[in-house]
């Protein structure tokens, strides 16, 4: 497979994984948010992630994606994951014959993003509601919430895509990603290598123990660290307890409405680089 349709497959096979607590997955449903939306934004994406892969700016490819992903009832599907995603695929369509997907070859992608790319990246937010906190103080004029209306500002600060991202690399993880070498991606597709079964039970597997092992951030923004600390220990009893604990923690989750998404993109970008590297097939 091309890196493209390996990106939209492992957006695929990331909803698919099930259980998946707090989040979607082919046996849960959400009242305003359902699995086939996940399904309708994975094809959506395709021509974005298809433009990456032909070597467009990471900025245009990531905006072309997330129009694409937006365009079914079900709102923000796969924001997280496809700002992940597509350097990745960037990153693997450059890779010289031989040489392997790395956290050097993704981080040189990203390193090298431009002030247009910056100011594709404030444009895609006009596609997709995106839950995001408040700006530094000293950067309010970035707000990503302002989407293309703050694009003059990301001309006149001359920043890049990396330096947006580096603003809210402490509260978010998919930014942390991209200032930190994609090294929970990279350790996600390690362990999706090391384990066995069906890939979609490897994606809940893992999804899992990513969420044990760090809180997630949106969830920290929603309802604060207390929150997004418990549901990490949560996690690691679920893990520990088996599938009735696992399930009680799902049900649970859905109740209070706490939703661990950025554990969930995360998961999809591991995905992509089991698959890239040949280390999971389907």
């Amino acid at each position: 497979m091309t890196p493209a349709e390996n990106a939209q497959l492992a957006l695929l096979l990331e909803v698919a994984g099930t259980p998946k607590p707090g989040n979607v997955d082919r046996e849960r449903d959400f009242s305003d948010l359902r699995f086939e939306h996940f399904l309708a934004g994975a094809v959506g994406a395709g021509p974005g992630l298809r433009t990456a892969e032909d070597g467009a700016p990471v900025g245009e490819a990531f905006e072309k994606a997330v129009a694409g992903m937006s365009q079914q009832e079900g709102g923000n599907t796969q924001f997280g994951a496809l700002l992940l995603l597509v350097p990745l695929v960037k990153a693997a369509a450059k890779l010289d014959e031989g040489e392997g997907l790395s956290p050097e070859s993704v981080s040189r992608v990203v390193e090298d993003t431009t002030v247009e790319d910056a100011a594709d990246f404030f444009r895609a937010f006009d596609h997709a509601d995106v839950y995001v906190d408040d700006p530094p103080e000293d950067a309010a004029d970035l707000d990503v919430r302002r989407g293309s209306d703050a694009v003059p500002a990301v001309e006149d600060r001359e920043v890049t895509l990396y330096d947006v991202l580096a603003l809210g690399d402490e509260e978010d993880d998919v930014a942390a990603e991209w200032t930190g070498g994609f090294e929970r991606t990279f350790w996600a597709a390690d362990r999706l290598a090391e384990l066995s079964g069906p890939t979609s039970a490897k994606a809940a597997r893992v999804y899992l123990e990513l969420l044990a092992r760090e809180p997630d951030t949106l969830v920290a923004k929603q309802h604060g660290p207390k929150t997004a600390e418990s549901v990490r220990v949560r996690a690691q009893q679920a893990l520990e307890g088996g599938p009735e604990v696992i399930e009680a923690f799902a049900e649970s989750l859905v109740t209070d409405g706490v939703n661990p998404g950025t554990t969930a993109d995360l998961t999809a970008a591991g995905l992509f680089v089991a698959l890239t590297r040949g280390e999971v097939t389907v």
